[in-house]
């Protein structure tokens, strides 16, 4: 790697200590037990064969701190490997190199679970009560749908464990080591899968492998990892071989000489020493909690089940009183009593709730490939009104591209980028390195688009990257010139900087001074401020030689100019994000890298930076304070993971919907302070464990088709949910004021759960609703405090309709029979409530005007069928059965007028509810 380092961007060389926090996560271990670096104590080092002790006398040691011969001797093991009888020996002592993983949760623990449900629970103890005061009917309804809403709950839970098991089939499982087949035979290198290494094993690492454990660096050349899924940054850190570690890299977090399970190669190779296996690895100490706080749909759920809750014991105490005082009936209306709490309580609400989330997160994983862990994660999906993500993978892609090519006074000159490609191209050719960097493919790409080719020049020699120097050099001859060579000398700016004498400029080379340097510097000062990679290029002209090139050959050359290089920005961001912005989701972008990288991707998409902060300003701050702030802008940058973390919870706690999109380690804090954590299915098995949604690719247009369906979802509940409790709430007020007013019981248990299982049946239909436009802009979140505001307004708007129902029924029974008898009564009432319900669920319901023009939806033809069973029940057989005989035809002309009065109030008051809601 050879850009400049200002902080901008992670450095790949030795620099002064880096005094910053970067796994704030590791030293949560404790440090009696902790090995720097590695964050466990491996199993070679805390169980070391007899005999095996270092020659100094130690006894033992820190494999980040001890020499390469301590710790070979330590572990038993040399640069040739180990023997197959000595790797097998350990692998029946230590076990296999594999991480432990969740346990798989059976289908009956899911089913159990599921009653933990607050709803869920409401409706069990219903049952119960019910059954206590032998209301057989009431007590296996209610218990049948508990039985219902359970098992698709864990249905749909143990489909999403099943799809996570397959996940982990796809991750890469064979790694090359150098084994021997007795102390006197030759090492030989084959593959073998990962879950065979022992501590002690020597393996080859070339680009694009993943870090199989552990591993202490005997040998590198130009090599670089990915490290990301552990400390979060986005650049590959160069690794490399040190014999005997000074106290200060020894101490780092992640020194240069180790690399740890959960990275992977980016570019060059390496021979190095397994130091830790499986649960001994830094990897296997972060694992997900079991327990999160509660999300915003629990939340939610838990605020609603409390207020029913509440009026459910209020009301059979109510009952008994007022018939007792004013009826003298004493405990035989204790049955109605419960009746009319059953009559309050939504029965189909764990149903629908769970038939619906169950149905969005089915039609994520057959149209996206979106898995959904959680079923109430859905809801809390569609109610997120703040993402927080990495820039990295995200925003922008996991490769950089060159914006231009500028000369020492600033101005674009491509021969600076012709001569970048040279010396990139036949670094590569001449050093023999398996495959290019991320840089080198950027500049050979940007050059190749200029029709430059490295090809016109004869390679001579090449010295490849090495991160002490931080250049890499190229040995050419040009066309015509047999007698002299050309070094390409491309690197870190100050680094190139200090092997020159000269620099160009229109045309002549004037000598390098200091005030030239510090201009070239201040130059890419404000580059890399800006958000900017860069690289400078130089060149020398040398007598031709036969002898090779050191590095004391690298002075006196003529500085051309920078490169500049950018992230290159994921195709799909800047509509994603216009997306989001538009449904009401704020972005957040919390980063390890420089804030000028992170606020000029932003820019790039553009999404508004803002004011950037960093997370040193914010370290004082907490709760309130730091929601706030952070509320106020678009980019934290320099986050560790626990700064992460507490943003995120300082966001929740000040009530925002928050959502967290990571893959990696360092990104496991703040997955569980999320009220929705999403990893993508490319992300590191741990992350992935205690994500509650699993994208297919890490893309935002993924996010957005995730946050629609839980939209959809929570919006047929939260109708559901409207429609249910205002009308039942006007039932059972009506039912209360009928029964102090009439001499008999205004309705019959049996007739109360007949109504009630008419009603269920027809609400179903709200789980397969589809909503309108309108309940997709903005997040849907189920308030407790605004629900309990519609149910109280609708449901006395309900009541009165009740009333005004008995007023018809009192002057049609005395004007035609002459007589108030109650068969009568109760079916004239049981007709109100199943139109009036009807009514209710035709024009509340969330897809109403976008269903207009369609065909008859599942509302619609429920709607239909319930309406019908409210005029014809009465009038068929089953009537007198169920104790109600039909009304006289004078009753249905005048109901017919109260209906239609009662339509236009609802209608009128349903739109002004609308209007003040969107408003708000």
């Amino acid at each position: 790697m050879w850009w400049r380092w200002s902080g901008c961007w992670s450095s790949s060389w030795p620099t002064a200590p880096d005094t910053r926090p970067r796994h704030p996560s590791v030293t949560s271990v404790p440090e009696t037990t902790a090995v720097p670096g590695t964050g466990r104590t491996p199993s070679g080092i805390r169980d070391v064969p007899a005999g095996h002790a270092p020659p100094d006398g130690s006894g033992g040691g820190e494999p980040a701190a001890l020499t390469t011969l301590q710790l070979l001797r330590l572990l038993g093991s040399g640069p040739r490997g180990l023997t197959e009888e000595q790797a097998g020996d350990l692998l029946v002592r230590h076990g296999e190199n594999t991480v432990p993983a969740w346990r798989p949760v059976s289908w009956p623990r899911r089913f159990l679970g599921s009653l933990r449900d607050p709803f869920t629970t409401v409706l069990l103890c219903l049952g119960l009560v019910s059954a206590a005061v032998a209301s057989w009917g009431t007590a296996c309804v209610i218990m049948v749908l508990v039985v219902v809403s359970c098992v698709l709950r864990s249905g749909g839970e143990h489909h999403a464990s099943r799809s996570m098991a397959a996940l982990r089939e796809l991750v890469a499982t064979t790694a090359s080591v150098q084994r021997r087949a007795d102390d006197a035979a030759p090492p030989q290198t084959r593959e073998i899968p990962v879950d065979q290494l022992v501590v002690g094993d020597v393996v080859r690492l070339g680009p694009g492998d993943l870090v199989p454990a552990d591993l202490r660096l005997l040998r590198a050349s130009g090599l670089t990892v990915h490290q990301a899924a552990l400390t979060g940054e986005s650049a590959p850190v160069a690794k490399y071989a040190v014999d005997a570690p000074s106290d200060e890299s020894a101490g780092l977090p992640e020194p240069p000489h180790m690399c740890f399970q959960g990275s992977s190669v980016a570019s060059g190779s390496g021979t190095a020493l397994v130091v830790a296996t499986g649960a001994d690895t830094r990897f296997a100490a972060y694992r997900p909690p079991r327990r999160r706080a509660q999300s915003a749909f629990d939340r939610s759920v838990h605020g609603i089940a409390w207020t029913l809750i509440r009026f459910m014991l209020i009301m059979p105490p109510l009952v008994l009183m007022a018939d007792g005082a004013l009826r003298g009936r004493g405990l035989e209306t204790l049955p109605f009593a419960v009746a009319v709490a059953v009559g309050l309580t939504p029965e189909m609400l764990p149903v629908i709730v769970t038939a619906a989330l169950a149905r969005g997160a089915a039609a994520l994983a057959r149209t996206s490939g979106v898995i959904v862990k959680r079923l109430p994660a859905l809801h809390d999906l569609g109610a997120i009104d703040v993402l927080c993500l990495d820039k990295t993978g995200t925003l922008t892609q996991d490769r950089p591209v060159v914006e231009r090519a500028v000369d020492a006074r600033g101005r674009p000159d491509p021969d600076v980028l012709g001569w970048a490609a040279v010396n990139s191209f036949w670094t590569l050719e001449l050093a023999e390195l398996p495959v290019p960097d991320s840089l080198d493919e950027a500049v050979l790409e940007a050059a190749g688009e200029l029709a430059a080719d490295p090809l016109e020049y004869d390679g001579i020699a090449a010295l490849p990257f090495d991160p002490v120097r931080r250049v890499a050099t190229a040995v050419v001859r040009r066309p015509g010139q047999h007698g002299t060579h050309t070094l390409v000398v491309k690197g870190a700016v100050e680094d190139v900087l200090d092997r020159c004498a000269s620099f160009r400029a229109d045309g002549a080379e004037p000598e390098l001074d200091p005030a030239t340097r510090e201009h070239l510097l201040a130059l890419a000062d404000r580059g890399a401020a800006s958000g900017l990679r860069l690289l400078a290029v130089a060149v020398a002209e040398r007598p031709a030689r036969s002898g090779a090139y050191t590095a004391a050959d690298l002075r006196g050359l003529t500085f051309l100019g920078l490169i500049e290089l950018r992230d290159a920005l994921a195709p799909s961001a800047a509509a994603a994000l216009d997306v989001l912005a538009r449904r009401g989701v704020e972005v957040k972008v919390l980063t390890g890298d420089h804030p000028g990288t992170a606020a000029r991707a932003c820019h790039d998409l553009g999404l508004d930076p803002g004011e950037v902060l960093t997370a040193d300003r914010l370290g004082a701050l907490s709760g309130e304070a730091l929601a706030v702030a952070v509320g106020r802008a678009t980019v934290v940058a320099r986050c560790t993971a626990q700064d992460k973390a507490r943003i995120v919870t300082a966001l929740r706690e000040s009530g925002r919907s928050t959502g967290f999109l990571g893959d990696g380690v360092n990104d496991l804090p703040a997955l569980q302070a999320a009220d929705v954590s999403i990893c993508p299915r490319g992300g590191v098995d741990v992350a992935r464990e205690g994500a509650d949604v699993v994208l297919a690719e890490k893309d935002l247009t993924a996010i957005d088709g995730a946050i629609t369906a839980g939209r959809g979802s929570s919006a047929n509940i939260a109708a559901y949910l409207r429609i249910t409790l205002s009308s039942n709430l006007g039932n059972v007020i009506a039912m209360l004021a009928a029964g102090l007013l009439l001499p008999f019981l205004p309705m019959l248990p049996a007739q109360v759960l007949v109504q009630n299982l008419c009603f269920d049946a027809a609400q179903l239909a709200f789980a397969f609703d589809r909503p309108g436009p309108a309940a997709m802009r903005r997040p849907t979140v189920l308030r407790p405090r605004a629900f309990l505001r519609f149910i109280t307004a609708f449901g006395v708007l309900n009541a009165t309709a009740d009333m005004a129902t008995f007023a018809v029924l009192a002057f049609a029974v005395h004007t035609t029979a002459g007589s108030g008898d109650p068969q009568i009564f109760h079916a004239g009432w049981f007709t109100e409530n199943l139109l009036t319900q009807a009514m209710v669920m035709l024009l509340l319901r969330a897809g109403r005007r976008a269903a207009e023009g369609r065909a008859p939806g599942p509302v619609q033809l429920a709607v239909v069928a319930l309406a019908a069973v409210g005029v014809l029940l009465p009038l068929s057989p089953l009537g007198p059965l169920l104790g109600m005989y039909a009304p006289p035809p004078l009753y249905y002309l005048l109901l017919a007028v109260v209906l239609a009065l009662y339509g236009v109030a609802l209608a009128a008051a349903s739109a002004r509810y609308l209007r003040r809601s969107q408003g708000s």
